[in-house]
């Protein structure tokens, strides 16, 4: 039986507020629309990768005849660039989380649409009814909607018929051509990925939303009763030389207790507010549901629906009505027992609303498993630090647990004749090639004092006893503090005042002003009365907690409506047990925020202007993102021009990126007696695989038409960058953590990218994490090596930390 995909029902909002509706509900089961909205997601089984080697090599939802990423729509290497690999530094053997596909078919494959009609969404169902055709079909691969086969069926369309066991209704399937897939297609290379999810299914592990994870092997922490799900991720696609399949593990955090049990636990805090702290803490989040292990995000609570309400669904061509209580009886053999509970609601995406999908589903609370970590889960230390003695996976485990993996995939009989079936075979060694390590780079401080960064690549110590690079003069600052505070900001004052001694830069004893509370309006109309009566250079707000709302209102206040520079420190640092490199690190910020510079590094070009820009988007309002660009002023890179917008659409982004480098140009001007630069290097966060596309014609051609227009005949050189941090990838050496400088650009990058992987910063837990560099657009004039040293020189210029940063 499957809903009706039309639902007379209330409307949700799509807010964090409660909604109240009539008592009247008709409305869908949870189970039925939004799984097919989970199908509908790339196989390649990548996470937040944006495009790194990473993810599926087609993009989300492309399989099922949606937006498709076609590999040439996306070559980002010129022509002319015979070789992306570097010549600097000492070459080293490589090793990184991908294995070889030694043999892989090379015939012609056909993919095939499947459709089932009345619907169904649970894929174990759908295989199992078009298992009922294996005569007629012959040796295929089915992903529950796409279809692969050797074979060109003998009909085009093709009508089948099975009969579902649960409910003996006669299912009609038809089985529609898409196309024929040769070596090299985009589509090739998702079949290898739907075959590797399939021989993920043989080792009995659980797909969860996009990914699988073995729950027999799940760890338990008890004391915060989470779970941790120990999982992998797989990629299967086409690198430089070679067909690699990219392998990691993941982890999937599973809090044991259901959204009815925090449902019960908000009444027990507070009765008469108990629903708005249940949509508080619940929307938002992501739960699953064991009856057909999906995962959906919930957008709202309906509190006037309960399991009683019905909806319409239909039975062998009728339409009826039938109770959440005996929908979920009858199909999952599930015994709901609180009656009275609300329904959460999960809002469907507009393409699938443009599909015919209903636009929201109901889930049962009872029936729902939260999953992951509420914001206050994430700074709670002990739990945090709990779950990283499982989750941080230093490289000799993390190699291991490859190689039993890839055991696993060997010594399983049924995942070896899927593989031997279609002519594969996968390597049991990870990947190994050439590599280098980039040279330490000279840290530049005052008086031209010059130091290497150390091999772990913190200079902190030698930054205490060298005075800075440009150094502000401070003589009118001020402390806003709590009175029960004062004590402990006086005495962080003076370590403060002691940690800059050692850089040459003369903090003079500021003025404090107490205030009686922590309010946010407290803090607001303190600052207004110090700005208007002692007109400082910078404030300093000493705070009791990391509250959001009174963090907003004080830069608010000091960068919107009085632009005044202003420090926040927590309360807890001011006599916290490093006070010292704390007094440090807020002495280097408050330099800067008057016009200083701690250091620099040596860039031997001239007339170079470094931008930088990313997008984060609302959390509370989806639609609604804000672009901030950064651009560098001078040589020594001690000044710099931000801009920020927010905007709702891709088209939008274009035109203030635009818009915000022309400003950047400007100032640069100003700054620099006239002259524009002559060469921009562009660093772009935030860009999906999905969007490198959209990024090249509308951002970069944008972008270098305004260029034109600027600079008019004068030359201009421009590299446009896409960064990605967020990704699979690891690398290892020698069994270990690559050293900071390390440069991957050949085996595991992309032949149709100019690309790199990059290891910038030393990490002393775990595996670290290289940047992917992407130059999609470059005429600037510096060889592959030279864009290299540049994007791993800047990673030291992050000047609130001496040490070097991801990217």
């Amino acid at each position: 039986m499957d809903a009706v995909p039309r639902v007379v029902g209330p409307a949700v909002s799509g807010g964090r507020a409660l909604h109240r509706v009539s008592a009247r509900a008709d409305t869908q089961p949870g189970d039925e629309t939004l799984a097919a909205r989970m199908r509908q997601m790339s196989v390649g089984g990548a996470g937040d990768n944006g495009g790194n080697g990473n993810g599926a090599p087609v993009g989300r939802g492309a399989m099922r005849g949606r937006r498709q990423v076609n590999v040439e729509s996306v070559r980002t290497r010129p022509a002319t660039l015979n070789s992306k690999r570097g010549t600097s530094g000492c070459v080293v053997t490589l090793q990184a989380n991908y294995f070889k596909l030694e043999t892989h078919t090379d015939w012609c494959l056909y993919q095939y649409r499947v459709d089932f009609a009345p619907t169904e969404d649970r894929q174990v169902i759908c295989k199992a009814l078009l298992r009922d055709h294996r005569a007629t079909l012959g040796g295929y691969i089915f992903d529950g909607t796409m279809m692969y086969t050797s074979v060109r069926l003998p009909q085009d369309p093709l009508e089948l018929t099975s009969i579902r066991k649960s409910d003996e209704t006669p299912v009609r399937i038809t089985v529609r051509l898409v196309g024929d897939l040769v070596q090299g297609d985009a589509h090739y290379l998702q079949f290898f990925n739907i075959l590797m999810r399939k021989c993920l299914g043989h080792l009995d592990l659980q797909l969860v939303g996009r990914h699988f994870f073995d729950a027999k092997a799940k760890i338990v922490v008890p004391a915060h009763k989470l779970e941790l799900w120990p999982g992998y991720v797989t990629s299967i696609r086409q690198h430089e030389t070679d067909i690699l399949m990219c392998s990691e593990i993941n982890h999937k955090v599973m809090r044991q207790e259901t959204a009815l049990e925090l449902l019960t636990a908000c009444a027990q805090r507070d009765e008469k507010m108990y629903k708005k702290l249940f949509a508080q803490a619940v929307v938002g989040c992501i739960v699953l549901t064991d009856y057909n292990n999906e995962t959906y995000r919930v957008d709202d609570v309906n509190f006037d629906v309960s399991p009683r309400s019905t909806f319409e669904i239909r039975r062998k061509g009728s339409v009826s009505k039938i109770s959440y209580v005996d929908y979920y009886l009858q199909k999952y053999q599930l015994k709901i027992r609180d009656l009275d509970q609300p329904l959460l609601v999960s809002l469907t995406k507009a393409r699938e609303r443009r599909a015919g999908k209903s636009e929201f589903v109901f889930l049962v609370p009872e029936l729902c498993r939260l999953t992951g970590l509420t914001d206050d889960m994430r700074g709670n230390f002990s739990l945090m630090r709990d779950l990283g003695e499982h989750t941080r996976i230093n490289p000799p485990m993390r190699i291991k647990r490859l190689l039993n993996f890839n055991q696993r995939l060997q010594k399983e009989p049924a995942v070896q004749d899927d593989l031997k079936l279609w002519n594969m075979k996968l390597a049991q060694k990870l990947v190994e090639f050439q590599g280098r390590v980039l040279p330490q780079e000279k840290i530049v401080q005052g008086r031209d004092i010059k130091y290497d960064a150390g091999d772990q690549t913190d200079w902190t110590k030698e930054l205490r006893s060298n005075p800075m690079l440009v150094i502000p003069e401070l003589s009118n600052w001020v402390v806003i503090c709590p009175n029960r505070l004062q004590r402990d900001a006086q005495n962080f004052v003076t370590t403060m005042v002691r940690a800059a001694q050692g850089m040459r830069f003369v903090i003079p004893q500021p003025y404090f002003f107490s205030i009686p509370d922590d309010r946010a309006a407290t803090y607001v109309e303190a600052l207004e009365q110090v700005i208007s009566g002692k007109d400082p250079q910078l404030i300093l707000c000493v705070v009791t907690n990391n509250r959001l709302d009174r963090y907003g209102s004080i830069k608010k206040k000091c960068c919107v409506d009085r632009a005044v520079p202003t420090q926040v420190i927590v309360a807890k640092n001011l006599n916290a047990k490093g006070v010292m490199s704390i007094a440090t690190k807020v002495a280097i910020q408050v330099c800067c925020k008057i016009g200083g510079a701690p250091w620099t590094v040596e860039i031997p070009l001239s007339g170079l202007m470094v931008v930088g820009f990313d997008v984060c988007h609302d959390a509370r309002n989806k639609a609604n993102s804000y672009g901030a660009l950064v651009a560098s002023l001078n040589k020594a890179f001690s000044r710099y021009f931000s801009a920020v917008a927010a905007h709702t659409s891709g088209e939008e982004l274009s035109n203030y990126l635009t818009a915000n480098m022309a400003k950047a140009l400007h100032k640069y001007r100003e700054y620099n007696g006239g002259a524009l630069p002559q060469r921009i290097v562009l660093y772009r966060d935030g860009v999906g695989e999905g969007d490198i596309h959209t990024v090249l014609t509308h951002e970069v051609e944008n972008l270098k038409s305004h260029l034109n227009w600027m600079y008019g005949d004068q030359p201009y050189k421009m590299a446009f960058i896409v960064v990605t941090k967020r990704i699979n990838t690891r690398l290892f050496l020698e069994g270990r953590n690559p050293p900071a400088g390390t440069v991957a650009d050949d085996c595991i990058t992309m032949p149709e990218r100019y690309d790199f992987y990059l290891v910038s910063q030393s990490v002393r837990q775990g595996t670290v994490t290289p940047t992917s560099y992407n130059v999609v657009s470059d005429n600037v004039g510096l060889d592959p090596d030279k864009l290299q040293r540049l994007s791993y020189k800047l990673t030291h210029l992050y000047f609130n930390w001496s040490v070097c940063i991801a990217a």
